[in-house]
């Protein structure tokens, strides 16, 4: 059995039968969680167990994990501050904002492969031009190459707990004022404005970065599609221009920013025509279903490849908490929050 390219949620803190039987699906790819889906570390645990259980090759467990407001498990887990707070760090302090970036992006990662999730939808690569409420705090900076800097760091502390990395939204989500999660947002720059937002992408792809969700964000000079349904913006752009050979994810097709397309079946079909490897259908069953079921056989190799590559590497550890490294990187996170941050140099 391959992965397929639909990526759904669950009902609760425990699979139900008709969870099991959708996430059996050829079809179905990945699971996205919710703070809904979280109880406790050890109800992470079990759960993810329970879903990797149910298919060869396993499923890909996936959330949003960014930091700051968007930070889907707390309890038990280390908070981390919104990187624009890294961002300020940068303009005082150059070193010590990039090393704690890598901290960030290794803590975040090592405690959720603990629990068994294999991907965080991670880091941000928007701009912060002071526009956009939906983004605000969490992008790194306004300025692209320390963008790229910080979030190249928070990559490398992911890539070290045994996770990849997927920047989100391309080409950028921070030069409009709509929220897409209610409204379809229209950015009327020139294809040279948004070269400054699509900056943090190259340079991260020729890093390494093995994931890009795409924005619900129609740039009207340029496509008269949002950017996640553009085959001018996923295949010239991203895929020739920029090189990115790894996987491509749809935001959300639930949102309203993806409403224009029609139901939530024409939405998956016009996206995956697009060139999305993988569509995500959240908080709406009969649209996951109706998704998923209309796909028919479907088999791309280099998608089923792409999204493959995401799993999570290396075993989930019993616990983090007799880790030195852990100990490190959650001091760091924590004095940071605290005011004091202080420079986490490996071996001390």
């Amino acid at each position: 059995m391959t992965l397929g390219p639909v990526m759904l949620d669950i009902e609760g803190t425990a699979l139900t039968q008709e969870d099991r039987e959708l996430l059996r699906h050829p079809n179905v790819g990945g699971v996205i969680l919710f703070a809904r889906n979280y109880d406790s570390p050890e109800q992470l645990r079990q759960l993810t167990r329970e879903i990797h259980a149910l298919r060869h090759p396993e499923l890909v467990i996936a959330v949003d994990q960014e930091g700051g407001r968007v930070q889907r498990f707390r309890t038990g887990f280390t908070p981390l501050p919104p990187m624009h707070m890294l961002g300020r760090q940068y303009d005082m302090d150059r070193e010590q904002a990039l090393q704690l970036a890598q901290n960030c992006g290794w803590l975040m990662a090592a405690e959720l492969r603990a629990a068994g999730v294999d991907l965080s939808f991670a880091p941000v690569l928007d701009l912060d031009y002071g526009l956009s409420e939906v983004i605000g705090d969490r992008a790194f900076h306004r300025d692209p190459e320390a963008v790229a800097r910080l979030a190249g760091r928070f990559m490398g502390g992911m890539h070290d707990a045994g996770m990849a990395a997927v920047g989100k939204h391309f080409p950028g989500h921070g030069g409009v004022v709509a929220d897409s999660h209610h409204a379809l947002p229209e950015d009327r720059r020139g294809y040279s404005e948004l070269l400054d937002d699509m900056r943090p992408y190259e340079l991260l792809i020729a890093e390494g970065l093995a994931g890009v969700m795409v924005a619900h964000v129609v740039y009207a000079r340029l496509d008269r599609m949002p950017a996640g349904f553009s085959r001018w913006w996923l295949r010239t752009e991203l895929r020739v221009r920029l090189r990115f050979q790894g996987a491509i994810f749809s935001d959300d097709l639930s949102m309203a920013g993806a409403a224009f397309a029609g139901t939530p079946v024409a939405r998956a079909a016009l996206a995956l025509e697009a060139g999305c490897d993988v569509v995500l259908v959240c908080n709406d069953r009969p649209a996951a279903v109706a998704v998923t079921e209309s796909l028919g056989d479907w088999y791309e190799p280099a998608s089923h490849l792409r999204l493959t590559r995401l799993r999570g590497r290396g075993g989930p550890v019993a616990s983090l908490e007799g880790s030195a490294e852990w100990r490190r990187a959650a001091d760091a996170v924590r004095d940071f929050e605290e005011g004091r941050p202080r420079l986490v140099l490996e071996g001390d």
